[in-house]
């Protein structure tokens, strides 16, 4: 995620304001504005020998989550606990499975996470994992974090650095705390999502949104995988930092489970000058610290490099998320903050308002 101490946010504001003025001038650099490099794909193993199974299970690239889980709706259980075992590397990963065939099909993947609820683990690359804090099999309340720059698997944990606030698993935690700080019987789960690469450091792929529109289509399919499993839960997506960016691209095709959409931190939502250019029928609430370094970044998008307003800037039209007593752009899930607080209240009061 952005962090300070780690990316020089003086530097990253200078590098984005002489990207927008070197655009005014007509001299764009080629690298910053040069085409698009496409994320890799994440590979499916043995997808051929799933694909000639007899029981004609769906296509792991290609098949909706619904259709997903309409073939495990009919498959025996003794076959479908089979499948998983079988190709776990699929079915630990394949969104619109049973919630309990991903756990099983992850523990075999990664047996150093067999007492955790992981929903999604991929060693490829940077990585990717998506872990339950709560019970998601009883959950009508759902919250999906979206973390930022810098977040990988080695990190999740621990988070980047070393600095334990900045680590998606803790944060959730936090969160899930707070949740039942306020309402200890609320059925709740908290989700971090690390489903996407996100960018490395903040340089061209970071003031870019090609990491992003690739983590958007990967959140919409997972939250539509959370809706085949708790069709009448209610979901929360927060997005921190970049994470925002990936949530402001997939608003649009989120779920209608999602009622409330929340950006910490952010460096803008996909190139949103207001709210309504989400198209989303969700709340969008938006938190800035006052010493929050991204609140210095240029709120434009110019040829593909920006993006867009500040969701922070009350021409923007979120709902303020209370944040004042914020420290930082890793500050928001710190003991005592009112954004922890504010965020907890929205998953517990549904349609109140926190504030």
């Amino acid at each position: 995620m952005f962090s300070i101490g780690i990316t020089r946010p003086r530097r990253v504001v200078g590098v984005l304001t002489s990207a927008v003025v070197s655009t005014l001038l007509g001299l764009p650099a080629a690298w910053l504005f040069g085409p698009a490099e496409t994320p890799a794909a994440t590979a499916v193993p043995h997808r051929a020998q799933w694909l000639a199974e007899p029981l004609s299970p769906p296509d792991p690239t290609s098949a909706a989550p619904s259709t997903v889980a309409g073939f495990f709706a009919r498959v025996p259980a003794a076959s479908a606990e089979d499948l998983a075992d079988r190709f776990p590397d699929i079915v630990g990963r394949l969104d619109g499975a049973p919630v309990r065939l991903r756990y099983r099909a992850n523990r075999i993947v990664s047996p150093a996470h067999a007492g955790r609820q992981i929903l999604l683990y991929d060693r490829a690359g940077d990585g990717r994992i998506a872990e339950v804090i709560g019970n998601l099999s009883t959950a009508d309340r759902i919250v999906v974090l979206v973390p930022g720059v810098d977040s990988v698997l080695a990190n999740f944990d621990t988070g980047h650095g070393g600095r334990l606030r900045r680590a998606p698993s803790w944060q959730a935690h936090q969160l899930y705390d707070q949740i039942h700080a306020q309402d200890p019987s609320a059925r709740a789960a908290v989700i971090p999502w690390l489903g996407y690469d996100p960018p490395e450091g903040v340089r061209r792929d970071a003031l870019r949104e090609d990491r992003a529109v690739a983590g958007a289509a990967a959140l919409d399919r997972f939250v539509d995988g959370l809706s085949t499993a708790r069709p009448e839960a209610t979901i929360t997506v927060i997005g921190h930092s970049y994470g925002s960016t990936v949530a402001g691209l997939a608003a649009a095709g989120l779920n209608a489970q999602v009622h409330d959409l929340v950006a910490i931190g952010s460096p803008g939502m996909g190139g949103a000058r207001t709210v309504s250019d989400l198209h989303s029928q969700a709340r969008v609430w938006a938190g800035s610290a006052p010493n929050d370094w991204t609140r210095r970044i240029p709120g434009v998008q110019v040829f593909g490099v920006g993006h867009g307003r500040l969701p922070c800037d009350r021409a923007f039209g979120a709902l303020a998320l209370p944040s004042e007593d914020v420290d930082g752009h890793d500050g928001y899930f710190l003991d005592g903050s009112s954004a922890l607080r504010a965020m907890a209240a929205i998953v517990v009061g549904g349609a109140g308002d926190p504030r």
